[in-house]
């Protein structure tokens, strides 16, 4: 049966959300096509996972026979995340745009996850297992628009996912998020829309392709 990782870091509820809307419809089109499967779903919002701390990152470096108590606990839940990563047949990450960025609750979780010598380095415990991004955002920061330079959160995502963790990654991006709530952009609400709609049929698609490749 396959296994799904599904994260969510919006801080908004599913309703006002662009990415959570698109990450609830892969999710849907996914269960359709595995109704034995297994979804483990962390909504980082509602309960973020602790920053790293000094203890948790030496720990990562150290053998775990030396390892103090306070060591012993911190390490026992990124070794808890980093497993559920490991286990997924496929992760669906919900990563909408903050102030440019990721938010602050998803790069918790990924400095937890991201374990040199296991889950980075030349050899990822995780390689290959394929990971759907929804990169929502306010405005666009596509090649060739005014705001390109100011895109953080492909750019970074890929040389963490791809790169450090070798993950098979592949991007759904609903744009101009906010053009229907702010008046300035009332002109873009087409663009909006048509960007939303592509999102979810992308979202379906994805979830299908991905539902035959580990079927065959």
């Amino acid at each position: 049966m396959a296994t799904l990782l599904h994260i969510d870091s919006s801080v908004f509820p599913t309703q006002a959300s662009a990415s959570r809307v698109v990450t609830e419809a892969f999710r849907k089109h996914w269960e359709e096509e595995h109704p034995q499967g297994t979804v483990i779903y962390r909504d980082l919002a509602a309960q973020p996972v602790a920053h790293i701390t000094a203890e948790a990152h030496l720990a990562g470096f150290t053998d775990p026979a030396t390892h103090t108590p306070e060591q012993a606990a911190v390490f026992a839940e990124r070794v808890k995340l980093i497993e559920e990563l490991e286990q997924a047949d496929a992760i669906l990450i919900g990563a909408p745009m903050y102030n440019y960025t990721i938010p602050s609750t998803l790069k918790a979780w990924l400095d937890n996850v991201i374990l040199m010598g296991r889950t980075g380095g030349p050899n990822p415990s995780a390689k290959g297992t394929p990971v759907t991004v929804v990169a929502s955002r306010g405005g666009s920061y596509a090649p060739g628009t005014p705001r390109e330079s100011y895109e953080f959160v492909q750019n970074y995502l890929k040389a963490v996912l791809a790169d450090a963790l070798g993950l098979d990654l592949e991007f759904i991006v609903p744009e101009l998020t906010m053009a229907s709530q702010n008046p300035a952009m009332a002109e873009l609400v087409p663009l909006y829309e048509a960007s939303r709609d592509q999102a979810l049929a992308a979202a379906a698609t994805r979830a299908k392709q991905l539902a035959e490749r580990l079927a065959a």
